[in-house]
């Protein structure tokens, strides 16, 4: 048994001559339904938790850590880097950033998780 013989038991042959069936149509009448759009989770969380933009940025953990004395070595090569930039080097501080960013993290974290206990 050849692999295209095998392949036509399972497969049908279709072939560009053939005329296709021609069925009567039917005039189905299309109810068009409304649908609902579901609502937008975000809208009840920013209602229901009262967020206020008020917040005082300088106390978060990330931001007091960011200027702490472990990051101090860290901030003044990002620093240096970005004035670099600015000065016109063709260079970026991706590098100098996220060792920042890691810095900044690896301090904040202590205090982030022992405040959501």
């Amino acid at each position: 048994m050849a692999l295209a013989d095998l392949l036509s038991s399972f497969l049908p042959t279709v072939y560009a001559e053939e005329q296709p069936e021609e069925q009567p149509e039917e005039a189905v009448e299309e109810v068009e339904e409304e649908e609902e759009e579901p609502e937008d989770p975000k809208d009840a969380i920013m209602e229901g938790a009262k967020f206020s933009c008020q917040a005082n940025i300088h106390h978060l953990p990330s931001v007091e850590c960011q200027n702490s004395k472990e990051c101090s070595k860290v901030k003044a090569h990002l620093d240096e880097c970005t004035e670099r930039v600015e000065n016109g080097a063709h260079e970026d501080c991706i590098e100098e950033f996220f060792h920042f960013m890691h810095c900044a993290d690896t301090c904040a974290a202590p205090k982030v998780f022992a405040a959501t206990v």
